[in-house]
């Protein structure tokens, strides 16, 4: 049985990334190690409670065990964890950061969180996200972008849901508005801090198409338990159909309020 079927046997998410196989494979391997380290230490624990049980050893021993057992023992379990560390999360981590993606199809995007939802922000038509501080946020300019850049006339923002096209690099921009969240994207093998005055991001690809859920990996208030948001990655056309609708409509919206703006300055 492979570790992907044992996964779907115990109600695991599917992987949805092209890392993913990856990171089950090095946790498969972890739980299997850890599975039996916890069945012999059990039945270590059996031994000891049978052999040494007052009525059979009333009298202490003060010298203990005298072999090396238990010594080989501990340096089996480093030389386990090493190879761990070395052969399979530092691989992984390498990877991640040699094929960090520049190619011009890659997505870039920004994941707001606040108590107790998540922005997601979208460049529009040009590909450009505008750039963002946390001292712009207000009631009208939730994200916090800067409105006098250019890039972000034609940014639109999407809330509690995020939309990604299959088969295309992601990126995305990670911040907070008040507390401590963490996007988790539990498809995608993927996750990261919120952290106020923090600008974090991640990336990965998706691989196959479907509507997951979103959960925020830190407890981060009485709301944390609802705060929720969908995953859905699309077809190529229909994510790019969707993007373009809302591309026109963000920079529609910005060209009116522009104008409006020195007739109000005029009042």
């Amino acid at each position: 049985m492979s570790i992907s079927e044992i996964n779907e046997l115990i109600g695991q998410t599917p992987v949805a990334s092209e890392h993913g196989g990856l990171v089950d494979h090095m946790l498969g391997f972890v739980h299997w190690f850890m599975l039996v380290l916890g069945v012999g230490w059990s039945i270590y624990l059996c031994i000891a409670f049978y052999r040494f049980r007052q009525k059979k050893t009333a009298k202490a021993d003060y010298l203990g065990v005298q072999g090396h057992a238990t010594t080989h023992i501990e340096i089996g379990v480093v030389i386990v964890e090493a190879i761990l560390l070395l052969g399979f999360a530092f691989p992984l981590w390498s990877r991640q950061a040699d094929e960090y993606p520049t190619s011009p199809d890659t997505i870039r995007m920004r994941a707001l969180g606040e108590k107790f939802l998540w922005n997601f922000q979208y460049p529009g038509e040009d590909r450009l996200i505008s750039t963002w501080a946390g001292v712009n946020v207000s009631p009208a300019n939730t994200t916090g972008k800067d409105l006098h850049d250019p890039n972000g006339k034609d940014d639109f923002i999407s809330l509690n849901t995020m939309k990604l096209p299959v088969g295309r690099p992601v990126i995305v921009d990670v911040a907070s508005k008040d507390v401590i969240h963490n996007l988790a994207l539990v498809p995608m093998r993927a996750a990261q801090d919120a952290t106020p005055g923090v600008k974090a991001h991640m990336w990965f690809k998706p691989t196959k198409t479907g509507t997951w859920d979103i959960i925020c990996g830190q407890l981060c208030g009485p709301g944390h338990g609802q705060m929720k948001a969908t995953l859905e990655v699309l077809e190529q056309k229909e994510f790019d159909d969707w993007a373009k609708e809302q591309s026109a409509a963000a920079l529609k919206k910005t060209q009116e309020s522009e104008a409006a703006a020195p007739i109000a300055a005029a009042h």
